[in-house]
């Protein structure tokens, strides 16, 4: 289990941190009581596929923030990580101005004097830190970014890709990206003994790939890929979904995104792939 305790300055970031490394996969909590962390680790540690924690625990937390210290204390057998996102005292009053929230430690003091005392508070945390992101200067994108450089497995590319073959007939996937229509291939649903199988078969993926068309389009996909993907992540997209298209969804757009795959993976992408609607096309001919 990796589990990774996400506090900081209010204001700082700490719930758009903790929105972004759930997309990267983590069981996130928010403003969890100190005392209760050592009982959440072990209901988290008896069940299976939970293997990426992330939990917030701050000065929202109020006097159990108080306990933080002797809770961690608890967690001796288990390893843990530190994030502190920390903000200078000019961006954090400007934060809260703009949200027109109130600092929670602001009931019986300014702004500025509650700044100053959470940071009086949370020094011994930002001091054990093992990870420290001043988002002072940060765009979203760039927090999104910092964190997934320092939390991703090292050397493994976490932007995930899913590629979905579809038929136009049942109506084009919603949560579709990029769409591509290979309807322009010859059908193979016109070959009496292709007509019940499907692109998972290979007299189908023979016949959809020995067209010249087919195979230039193979390659100009990759070409575009190769340009988009990268730019897709600059932008801070996490996750990029292909549709693939043909008329029922059970021959060529299958054969395409089997190929499409192939070539991700080839370039080191972690693609999968998924069939729509095979099985209703399926079920009409056998």
């Amino acid at each position: 289990m990796r589990l990774i305790l996400v506090t900081g300055m209010s204001g700082a970031g700490k719930s758009q941190a903790l929105r972004y490394m759930e997309d990267m996969g983590f069981f996130c909590v928010d403003n969890l009581p100190p005392m209760l962390l050592p009982q959440f680790i072990s209901m988290c540690q008896a069940r299976e596929n939970m293997e990426r924690i992330a939990v917030g625990m701050d000065i929202r937390g109020g006097r159990f923030f108080d306990d933080i210290h002797r809770a961690l204390l608890e967690l001796k057998d288990i390893n843990y990580e530190i994030l502190f996102l920390d903000a200078r005292n000019d961006v954090l009053i400007k934060r809260f101005k703009e949200t027109r929230r109130m600092h929670p430690l602001g009931q019986h003091s300014t702004l500025t004097e509650a700044i100053a005392e959470e940071k009086r508070m949370m020094e011994p945390l930002l001091m054990s830190a093992t990870y420290v992101i001043d988002t002072s200067m940060m765009l979203p994108r760039q927090l999104k970014e910092r964190l997934q450089e320092l939390l991703e497995d090292t050397g493994v590319n976490k932007f995930r890709i899913s590629i979905m073959s579809f038929g136009f007939k049942y109506g084009i996937p919603a949560e579709a990206d990029l769409v591509f229509d290979v309807r322009f291939i010859p059908n193979p649903f016109y070959i009496d003994r292709l007509k019940t199988h499907t692109g998972k078969d290979e007299d189908v993926r023979e016949f959809v790939l020995s067209y010249e068309e087919t195979r230039t389009f193979l390659a100009k996909c990759k070409d575009m890929l190769r340009f988009l993907i990268p730019l897709y992540i600059r932008e801070g997209k996490s996750e990029l979904v292909i549709a693939v298209g043909c008329t029922g969804g059970m021959h060529r757009s299958v054969v395409i995104a089997d190929e499409l795959q192939e070539v991700l993976e080839s370039d080191e992408w972690r693609a999968s792939v998924s069939h729509r609607d095979t099985d209703k096309e399926y079920r009409r001919y056998v």
